[in-house]
């Protein structure tokens, strides 16, 4: 059973991260998207026009990208965690069957249009299938995340006689108090990873000299987008989501902030530990008193219960796991905003095109933003643990037990190698388009 339970979440927690690499730049590269096409109607500079249509080429790579590597999840629903589908199915079927019927085919076909009907539709109906796109995919954003909030934090429902999950509050689904933070959280998260690949792309080519015009545009553009984005990531909707977990998961809370103790008068905030879950304490902890209760209560002396105060089976699985998870997200975004500040700085100053080492620095930043991205869903997921269904369903009564664990492990081995090779396709079709760049070089 245990080995059940173990490949079945390796499995699941593959190919989810891998999917997510793609969502989480189409999200937030649609909205820059937008944002090049409407200046481009407001000033007539071609090359605005031009710079839209380029991402939008890299955002279509992303999509289908996207669709194939999030069609196995939903099979994995039926065939790894069908029992969590047989008790859950009427109230996450609703949203996930929403995203899938509004969501996508909204996105998927403006999408199309605005790549090939530019000439035929016109300026104006260009701009509006872009902002169709972008509407498409925050909107999918929004439903994925409906599901997941209820998952954290359960409202609108009954749980029948024989153990099955039906709403009795359709309006519960989306005004669950935990969905409106995380979906604020989750799209300026993914317009910081849109922002450092624009600003990436930007800094490539006015170092080797090439598309200079664009280069600065995406830099200036990346930048401004960047800084904005990174900053409200970490508040409001950073602090808003800390909350949320501190009220509905105090448990999670202590073990992803490393409280293993409760203090009396106020909780310190650490900034570097090592968890010794033997000695049920810290290691080598550098930390600021008082400041976590003020931040989460803002009140200094306000208690934060610790890990001591909950029973072991109410305490995430994977202490480690979550709170190195969080700790990866927090320092990551934390750099983010002193780069986008000083480049700010910098492009303010007009100098910021000739600063080769903080350009180099801006194009080899472009993976952080996915892990930083990723290790904040590892920290949501883990936080949940043991529970599918917070507080309700245990994770172990969710798994299909008519499928081995033998027959887990091998289409997990299938799925790695078909997306090692996906990902590959991946890097070398989104590498050759930015090569050509927005206006192709003529010999």
């Amino acid at each position: 059973m245990e080995d059940m339970l173990f490949y079945d979440r390796l499995q699941f927690a593959f190919t989810i991260t891998f999917h997510y690499i793609f969502p989480q730049l189409t999200m937030g590269l649609s909205l820059l998207i937008v944002f090049l096409k409407g200046k481009y109607l407001l000033s007539k500079i071609e090359k605005y026009n031009n710079a839209a249509k380029f991402l939008m080429n890299i955002f279509a790579i992303n999509f289908t990208m996207g669709v194939v590597t999030g069609i196995p999840m939903e099979f994995q629903f039926g065939t790894n965690w069908a029992k969590f589908s047989e008790l859950t199915g009427s109230v996450i079927g609703q949203t996930l069957a929403m995203e899938g019927m509004f969501s996508f085919f909204l996105e998927s076909s403006f999408l199309a249009l605005f790549i090939f009907g530019e000439k035929l539709m016109g300026q104006k109906l260009h701009f509006l299938t872009g902002f169709l796109v972008f509407l498409g995919s925050w909107a999918s954003g929004w439903f994925i995340l409906a599901t997941n909030a209820w998952m954290q934090h359960p409202v609108g429902y009954e749980i029948l006689e024989n153990g099955k999950f039906v709403l009795n509050n359709f309006g519960d689904l989306f005004s669950n108090p935990w969905l409106l933070p995380a979906f604020l959280h989750n799209q300026m998260a993914s317009v910081v990873t849109s922002s450092f690949v624009v600003a990436s792309i930007g800094a490539f080519y006015v170092l080797r000299n090439k598309q200079v015009e664009y280069g600065k545009l995406f830099l200036k553009t990346g930048v401004i987008f960047g800084l904005v984005s990174s900053l409200l990531v970490a508040f409001p909707t950073g602090d808003w989501n800390a909350k949320n977990v501190a009220k509905h998961q105090p448990a999670a809370f202590a073990a992803m902030e490393g409280i293993f103790e409760t203090e009396e008068a106020g909780s310190e905030i650490v900034l570097i530990g090592q968890p010794n879950m033997v000695d049920k304490k810290l290691d080598n902890k550098i930390a600021v008193p008082n400041i976590l209760s003020f931040l989460t209560h803002q009140d200094w002396n306000k208690q934060i219960p610790g890990m001591d105060q909950f029973k072991e089976e109410e305490l995430p699985s994977n202490i480690p796991a979550l709170y190195y998870s969080y700790h990866i997200m927090v320092g990551l975004g934390t750099i983010f905003i002193g780069v986008m500040a000083l480049a700010l700085f910098f492009l303010i100053r007009k100098n910021l095109y000739t600063i080769k080492p903080l350009l180099w620095t801006i194009m080899f930043l472009v993976p952080f933003p996915y892990i930083a991205n990723l290790t904040g869903w590892y920290t949501t997921e883990l936080g949940r643990q043991p529970y599918l269904v917070y507080g309700l369903l245990k994770t172990s009564d969710g798994i299909s037990p008519t499928v081995s664990s033998g027959n887990t492990l091998f289409t997990l081995l299938g799925f790695v190698a078909l997306y090692m090779l996906l990902g590959l396709l991946f890097l070398v079709l989104v590498g050759k388009t930015i090569n050509q760049g927005p206006t192709p070089q003529t010999h």
